[in-house]
């Protein structure tokens, strides 16, 4: 006499084993446009409480009685705080929830950002604005594009792209709106209505925000459940050369971007003599403005022409890079107000051009297990050589006066675009072809 097979059900009873838990359905194919929704809110209020500082700085310099050197150090913490801290984000990323690792980011950072409206000194600043807010956003960054890209494969690019223009929004936006709160109600009602908005968002995110479930990534559950150590993670990352110069040029991105978003307002009204609201305004609209066209141009344009040229990526970012050398160098020279809006606005567009592949093209060349992790590497190496150049405008202004200090520096910025765009050619010629995985 034969027995038929007992019941997977009975035999994890009669063994007194755990039922296996049920495999929960993919998301709606629409989620991924909610999540980009979403994220592209969160990284509004990202940049955009990093960018009323900038915007404010006139009034809080004559406030708080500080010098350009004073100001240079706080802006230099916070970017010092991002780049020890996002490593530690990018590899939680690459581990934990993302969903909570990006709601907890937006929830800290905006509580921080209220806080910095109580500061009363240089202390104030680095505690609040420079370590809290630092350490805060430094989190969001590795896990939202991993999500992002988790969720997104054949429209990566533009995805991400779209969630890079939000940056340019949240800076554009802030820029007139921080400086008109200011002017009515003081520099401190800026950072609490900014950090009130984040903690409104956060509380959606908590009920909204979904990690990808069962068939949504390109990760086996094998590589999920063991995620390769943070030191051979490293050692990994260090054996693929285009990454590696991928991370030279962005480092030049944000060289010359932290600088720019710190000091940019306050050179063009102390050399062309116009009020805050014009300068902090215009300086952010003109220049993100066209860094938005630029992006959403870009990654659109890489997305219908890598799957026949997979070269296209770093060749848009090559061109971009060198385009902008003499761009930057302009900022510092023309003399006239309408030139340098000309100018800022370019260099803008070809800004938004590299950034709208910064992340695809390093996703091109790195294990999608990884992701995070890179990306947090990526920004600690960027930011740490980075952070420097708020404090070296600093201190240009304090020895050769504000505008021909600030002016002879930004003028200086334009060697690290001529650095970073060699870089790229670098990996463009010699090393990409060999790197480049084949599945992407």
């Amino acid at each position: 006499m034969t027995y038929g097979r007992k019941p997977d059900h009975f035999l994890n009873a009669m063994n007194n084993q755990p039922l296996p838990a049920p495999e929960r359905p993919p998301h709606s194919v629409y989620y991924r446009w909610e999540l980009l929704l979403l994220l592209f809110f969160t990284y509004f209020l990202h940049q955009a409480d990093r960018a009323i500082f900038g915007i404010v700085l006139p009034s809080i310099k004559t406030d708080l009685k500080l010098t350009d050197t004073q100001i240079g150090v706080s802006g230099t913490v916070l970017f010092l705080v991002l780049a020890v801290m996002v490593p530690a984000g990018g590899m939680l990323g690459d581990r934990l929830s993302k969903k909570w690792i990006i709601t907890g980011s937006l929830i800290f950072w905006s509580i921080s950002t209220m806080l910095t409206g109580v500061s009363r000194g240089l202390a104030g600043l680095i505690a609040f604005r420079s370590v809290a807010t630092g350490g805060g956003e430094s989190f969001y960054g590795p896990a939202s594009t991993a999500l992002i890209a988790a969720f997104h494969k054949k429209t990566r690019a533009l995805a991400l792209s779209i969630h890079q223009s939000s940056l340019y929004i949240g800076i554009m936006v802030s820029g007139f709106l921080a400086a008109w709160v200011s002017q009515q109600f003081g520099w401190r009602s800026t950072f609490y209505i900014f950090g009130g908005c984040g903690l409104l968002l956060g509380g959606v995110l908590v009920f909204r925000l979904r990690d990808p479930r069962a068939g949504e990534t390109e990760i086996s559950a094998q590589e999920s459940a063991q995620p390769l150590p943070p030191l051979e993670a490293v050692r990994t990352l260090v054996r693929i050369p285009t990454a590696l110069l991928l991370t030279v040029g962005f480092t030049a991105i944000v060289f010359v971007n932290n600088a720019y978003l710190v000091w940019a307002p306050m050179f063009i009204g102390a050399k062309f003599g116009v009020p805050e609201i014009t300068a902090g305004g215009f300086s952010m609209f003109y220049h993100h403005l066209a860094a938005l066209a630029g992006v959403l141009i870009g990654g659109a344009v890489a997305d219908a022409v890598v799957p026949r040229r997979p070269r296209f990526r770093l060749q848009l970012q090559a061109t971009a890079m060198l385009c902008g050398v003499p761009l930057i160098f302009l900022i510092g020279r023309v003399n006239s107000l309408a030139a340098i809006w000309i100018v800022i606005a370019l260099f803008g567009f070809v800004r938004g051009l590299y950034e709208s592949n910064t992340h695809a093209a390093m996703f091109d060349v790195v294990p999608p297990r990884l992701r995070s992790t890179v990306v947090g590497l990526m920004i600690m190496c960027a930011f740490l050589i980075g952070s420097l150049s708020p404090l070296l405008l600093g201190m240009l202004g304090d020895h050769y006066g504000t505008a021909s200090g600030l002016g002879a520096g930004f003028s200086g910025l334009s060697l690290a675009w001529l650095i970073g765009g060699l870089c790229i050619v670098a990996a463009l010629v010699f090393t990409y072809n060999r790197d480049r995985l084949k599945n992407t």
